[in-house]
């Protein structure tokens, strides 16, 4: 199947970056969110990208004018799936939330629609059932700055219909990523099996007063010539993402987990310290300390 009309589900920092990737490609592409303030926010977020992909991939200001202003937006579910050949969810990583999406999703959209989750932690099997569709559903996790960190892990369960992996594998390639067939579910895919446990390691280590951010951030980057550290990263990545992470752990009974998300709450979330997109988290943008050329000494 060939899909052409793209509905994006959720325009989080992920989502807006997906709904953006896709429609600078060519599609069709329709973002839906929960309400106004939110889809005001993803224009916003989406601003920012029309800069980031002049500054980073050299397109042309008529090129990022064209993706934005071609993009339809709504707050109605059913309008927004109504034709859709391919949603991609990109709602909060809470199991919960994205059940509740998929039981309306599936009653809202039609039987030709392929559906995908861009969850970064979470497996197809848990969803699949919820979807009314299981044979087409699976997942399509992108990393953040899609347009530079091109990776696309596509993940199928027991019951995805092989020529529907086939298709988003060949969807992934068309919107100019690299395409990472995964045949077998795994928590996490490949790219957060190995990166979910480093940044965990650097919240406990800064959660635990063993040294502050800045410091795990330098050791990280002189001993391994990484561009940037593990907070670096989450600013990237925003801090909701590792809060919501380490809360479903703390619900399940993780001590260390439940400590790490009181900390990222008290100390960012409840003082709108969210990472790059506020303005400020680990680090303070558009200056942050670690691109001082004397951070490394």
């Amino acid at each position: 199947m060939e899909f052409k009309n793209v509905t994006i589900a959720g325009s989080g920092v992920l989502g807006s970056q997906i709904a953006f990737q896709v429609s600078f490609k060519g599609f069709n592409v329709t973002v839906y969110d929960i309400n106004d303030e939110a889809v005001h926010a993803a224009k916003t977020r989406m601003e920012k990208w029309q800069q980031r992909y002049q500054e980073d991939i050299n397109a042309t200001e008529a090129e990022v004018k064209e993706a934005f202003e071609s993009m339809h937006f709504s707050t109605d579910l059913k309008e927004a799936a109504a034709d859709a050949d391919l949603v991609i969810e990109a709602v909060p990583e809470n199991e919960k939330i994205k059940l509740d999406f998929y039981h309306k999703l599936a009653e809202a959209a039609p039987e030709k629609t392929v559906f995908a989750s861009n969850s970064s932690t979470m497996l197809p099997s848990q969803f699949a059932e919820a979807t009314g569709r299981s044979n087409q559903f699976l997942m399509l996790h992108f990393a953040n700055e899609i347009w530079k960190n091109n990776t696309a892990e596509i993940m199928k369960h027991e019951g995805t219909d092989m020529n529907v992996f086939d298709d988003v594998v060949a969807f992934a390639k068309q919107i100019g990523m690299v395409a990472l067939p995964i045949y077998k579910e795994q928590p996490g895919y490949i790219l957060n099996s190995l990166l979910v446990p480093f940044l965990d390691a650097a919240e406990e280590l800064l959660v635990n007063d063993v040294a502050d951010a800045e410091t795990i951030d330098k050791t990280w980057m002189v001993a391994t010539g990484a561009p940037k550290g593990p907070f670096a990263t989450l600013d990237v990545i925003g801090i909701r993402t590792p809060y919501n992470l380490s809360a479903a752990k703390a619900e399940a009974g993780d001590k260390k987990a439940e400590k790490v998300a009181a900390f990222l709450k008290e100390t960012y979330l409840d003082k709108g310290k969210f990472g790059i997109e506020s303005g400020e988290g680990f680090y303070k943008y558009p200056h942050p300390a670690f691109k001082n050329p004397d951070f490394l000494k």
